[in-house]
């Protein structure tokens, strides 16, 4: 397995391009089963998760040529000639339970594995088959599968007893070849979901609502394929605005979106960063005086979950305390322990972390436990004396496209290292 050495101690400097939403890209291809012909997808990033997606729809009966020189995907589809996706292409990730959607919309029929992936907590996908049985499918769960039949999905009313951002992508897909008119109460509106609802617009579905509580999804007879770019990355983008500010560097962010990045943003400028903002570019200063602060994870557009782990790491360097609320996933401080070993000060207490900042995080051999703790290390590598070494790094794949590349550019003191202990 490759790990990362990492010297901490340099302040990061200069300019970082975002690469293009994994969490939206996801959906994106999956969504490109629900028409014939060729579609064309820009700025697709080559992550591990997009790999297996792509094999995963390949299955299914699509014909996939990636070019990772130019972040673009060319899927060819004309008939689904399978409608069952075995665990061993869905046990690393828990998007391939997209495919739901578009398979109950063209084929009447799915028969999905219980998906896998970051071990953060349950995530059942309880609120994906509701909305699917109120739809009109009939599901069943055998032998580790969930079996889908349905003719043509019909149109309903369907609240989601949780804003879910996985079920909300899942159900529009399905409803956007349903008969009649299909009501979501209770949406993500998470920036992922709104570019995958503009990319099924641009195929023809009639979708109305996006960005709010309620989408209302007409559903058409046909969709046909286009050509499409995915939106930036708002986690990375934060991430490496998250690297300037624990090494206390003068980094810019570029080819971003700062809209969707303001909670993030408004969190570090509360600490006592120096925060400039363009059209698509975001910048980061130290401040005169630092403090600590209080994150309370929550459903966009408040704070991301998939930022608690690496703001934490932050936090550890802060003068005085701060207290981190995790309201999104039960088990997501499996980073803390680790941090521990690098002398941070972090108290649990149910789904709250406390704090305390240290003079100076200290190195040590760590292990990544899933994609964003995987991330927290790193920028905790980036601020501890001496060299950490950072093991299981195939976690950071999934979610970060040339990592050690971007830091290096930066000036970060960082190595990627073939083999190494498990």
């Amino acid at each position: 397995m490759d790990i990362y050495r990492i010297r901490g101690g340099r302040k990061l400097k200069g300019e970082v391009p975002v690469s293009g939403a994994k969490n939206a890209a996801l959906p994106i291809i999956v969504a490109s089963l629900l028409a014939e012909g060729e579609t064309v997808l820009k700025n697709v990033p080559n992550l591990m998760d997009i790999k297996t997606i792509i094999k995963v729809i390949e299955y299914l009966g699509a014909k996939c040529e990636f070019d990772t020189a130019r972040n673009t995907l060319k899927i060819n589809v004309n008939s689904l000639c399978n409608a069952e996706v075995p665990y061993d292409l869905v046990k690393t990730m828990r998007a391939s339970v997209y495919v739901m959607g578009p398979l109950l919309a063209r084929c009447g029929e799915a028969d999905v594995s219980l998906p896998g992936g970051c071990a953060i907590g349950e995530r059942p996908v309880d609120i994906h088959l509701s909305g699917f049985e109120a739809m009109g499918a009939k599901i069943d769960i055998e032998h580790g599968y969930i079996k889908a039949r349905a003719g043509r999905l019909a149109g309903a009313q369907f609240p989601m007893r949780q804003v879910s951002v996985g079920a909300t992508a899942n159900l529009m897909m399905g409803a956007v070849l349903a008969k009649g008119t299909t009501v979501l109460e209770n949406c993500a509106m998470e920036p992922d979901i709104v570019d995958l609802g503009n990319f099924l617009i641009r195929m023809g579905a009639k979708i109305k609502g996006l960005g709010t509580e309620r989408i209302q999804i007409e559903g058409v007879k046909k969709l046909a394929p286009t050509s499409y770019t995915v939106m930036p990355d708002r986690i990375e983008a934060g991430t490496y605005l998250l690297a300037g500010a624990i090494t206390r560097g003068d980094i810019t962010i570029t080819r971003a979106v700062p809209g969707d990045i303001e909670a993030l943003t408004a969190t570090l400028s509360d600490i006592g960063f120096e925060i400039g903002k363009g059209k698509d570019w975001v910048s980061i200063r130290p401040g005169t005086k630092l403090r600590g602060t209080l994150v309370r994870t929550l459903p966009h557009p408040g704070f991301p979950t998939d930022l608690q782990a690496p703001v934490m790491s932050l936090m550890t360097t802060l003068p005085g305390i701060s207290v981190i609320i995790e309201t999104i996933f039960e088990n997501r401080f499996t980073h803390v322990g680790e941090l521990r070993r690098m002398g941070a000060d972090v108290t649990l207490e149910g789904n709250v972390a406390i704090v305390r900042g240290v003079k100076r995080l200290t190195s040590a051999t760590v292990m990544m436990s899933d994609l964003r703790a995987g991330a927290a290390l790193v920028l905790a590598a980036l601020a501890a004396k001496n060299g950490t070494e950072i093991r299981r790094i195939y976690h950071s794949d999934r979610g970060y496209e040339k990592l050690s590349e971007k830091l290096s550019a930066l000036g970060a003191d960082i190595i990627r290292e073939e083999g190494g202990k498990p």
